[in-house]
């Protein structure tokens, strides 16, 4: 216990030297790191030198809002598409030809089934498309009306009800796309909240420029898998084409596979050209669909259309049966970056509008920024006065590696680009408490294993290798805790729990590793006969 070798000690010392020095750049302004970087020469390796810092949080300093609303045409149009393609699907089913095709007509579609006994066939499977509304203010609406004329003319169209249903669900799952875009990896801290019937209030901590914000969430990022059709004529959609430099090309309206059935969209550079791209995987019912479209197509192009344009038309060389792929287009790597976020986090349900851009200041007033800060150093400070009051040398000893415990909780912090609010600064002082919890253990069981005769050198051990599996249990149970805080919560919930799961995990390294390796070094330079407290 008492024997560190010089390799172990330089080791500790170097992760936790790495761990305080990424916390640095979070003390230094901006605008002054960018000019340091900048004055580097052009040979050195500016890897080496950390940059990202942590994001202080709505509450703290403010940041970028915007206000979104629902474009409810689009989702019109959108929500008309879908139900053409479903009376088209069955009538493909049936083997039914409606005289003059499927035309749209305002909310809704409408077709001509002069036969009565082809026009029997259909109709129930029709009438079905007319679901009933899942909420009680509808009062058991339909979500469409079918009329049937005595000519053979049916009309299918969408009703209020449905239409503002629809804008509700489209509302609530924008929602999540949105937080999926801004925030994947859940650090950031986002205030996204609906405001109405059809908007959406997205506040981002730090960013001063609310466009940036805008170009994040202005994509509808809709993917879908379409084959080249071989004349305008018929029922085709013209869409721009890079492969064509723009130029219109006709595509069939059948969507083969679309991007709700991905589940996973990363960079990647093509193998043949080193090109940037993007590889994407399919769920089991994707990759169903995407290698049955692959096999009865082989020899033909198929498009991959994202947001209407054609990225990208390669030709069927054999069936795709693997589930996977790659969508390739003269992308730069920011571009590929950008496309594998949106395409994981979902396309958007309908297009969003930018009724409002603005700057906002903190949500919390200077005086209680001030109480918070003034709040932390108390706690702090008396828990330092404690622990060397109590313990003396051994006090001092767990006061150093609390300081450099909240250090690389900072440097973790900054790694994660997290977002610092005033729950997160209650989080860093709650496991200042844990952590000298951890070393009270340690010390006290040293005290017993003192006062029952044992030697100071056996004391010492006893007192780390007994209080360690308490301490792992403690920590577990809290570990759990924040884990299920930073799944199920939100916000400042969610980055209270990062938080304090940074704390718990650097506790380890601190109040066991470090601790032990300092007292392991007082007792061989000064060989004491008992223990300093």
């Amino acid at each position: 216990m008492l024997r560190f070798s010089r390799t172990k000690i330089v080791a500790t010392l170097a992760v936790i030297l790495i761990g305080l020095s990424l916390a640095v750049p979070s003390f230094i302004p901006a605008d002054s790191r960018k000019a340091f970087m900048a004055s580097l020469p052009s040979w050195f390796p500016s890897w080496i030198i950390p940059q990202r810092a942590i994001v202080l949080g709505l509450d703290l300093q403010g940041g970028s809002q915007i206000l979104l609303e629902i474009d409810q045409p689009d989702l019109v149009r959108s929500m008309v598409t879908g139900l053409r393609d479903d009376v088209r699907r069955i009538l493909r089913e049936a083997s039914v030809s409606p005289e003059g095709g499927i035309r749209v007509i305002n909310r809704g579609v409408e077709l001509r089934i002069p036969d009565a006994a082809a026009r029997a066939k259909v109709m129930p499977k029709l009438r079905e498309l007319a679901q009933p509304i899942n909420n009680p203010l509808a009062a058991g609406g339909q979500t469409l009306t079918v009329n049937e004329a005595e000519n053979g003319a049916i009309q299918l169209v969408l009703t209020d009800a449905g239409i503002n249903d629809r804008t509700r669900r489209a509302v609530s799952q924008a929602i999540e796309v949105v937080r999926k875009r801004i925030d994947f990896g859940g650090t950031k801290e986002p205030s996204i909240q609906q405001q109405g019937a059809d908007r959406i209030l997205v506040q981002v901590p730090g960013l001063q420029n609310p466009q940036e914000l805008e170009d994040q969430l202005g994509k509808t990022a809709k993917l879908e898998f379409r084959m080249l059709a071989d004349s305008p004529s018929g029922d085709v959609d013209m869409l721009p084409s890079k492969d064509e430099g723009g130029a219109k090309v006709p595509v069939e309206r059948r969507v083969m596979a679309d991007g709700s059935d991905l589940t996973d969209a990363q960079p990647a550079f093509d193998p043949q050209t080193h090109e940037p791209m993007v590889s994407f995987k399919f769920n089991l019912r994707g990759a169903q669909r995407f290698g049955q479209a692959t096999s009865e197509n082989v020899g033909r192009r198929m498009a991959i259309v994202l947001d209407g344009v054609i990225q990208s038309a390669p030709v069927i060389r054999s069936a795709i049966t693997g589930g996977s792929g790659q969508i390739t287009g003269n992308f730069t790597v920011k571009d590929a970056n950008d496309l594998s976020v949106l395409l994981r986090a979902g396309a958007l349900p309908a297009k969003l509008t930018v009724v409002e851009r603005r700057v906002v200041g903190p949500g919390l007033g200077r005086d209680s920024i001030e109480a918070g800060k003034m709040a932390t150093l108390v706690a702090a400070g008396l828990v330092i006065a404690f622990m060397f009051a109590t313990y003396g040398t051994f006090g001092f000893i767990a006061n150093i590696a609390l300081i450099v415990h909240v250090g690389l909780i900072l440097g973790l912090m900054s790694v994660l680009e997290a977002t610092m609010t005033l729950p997160g600064i209650a989080g860093i002082v709650l496991t200042i408490g844990t952590a000298v919890d951890s070393n009270v253990l340690i010390y006290e069981r040293m005290r017993e294993e003192a006062r029952s005769g044992r030697s100071l050198v056996s004391a010492l051990q006893a007192g780390f290798d007994r209080a360690f599996a308490t301490i792992i249990d403690s920590n577990s149970t809290m570990a759990i805790a924040a884990l299920l805080l930073f799944f199920m919560g939100s916000g400042p919930v969610k980055g209270f729990a990062v938080v304090f799961i940074l704390g718990i995990l650097t506790t380890v390294i601190t109040a066991v590793t470090l601790t032990r390796m300092m007292i392991a070094v007082w007792y061989n330079w000064f060989r004491p006969k008992a223990l300093p407290f």
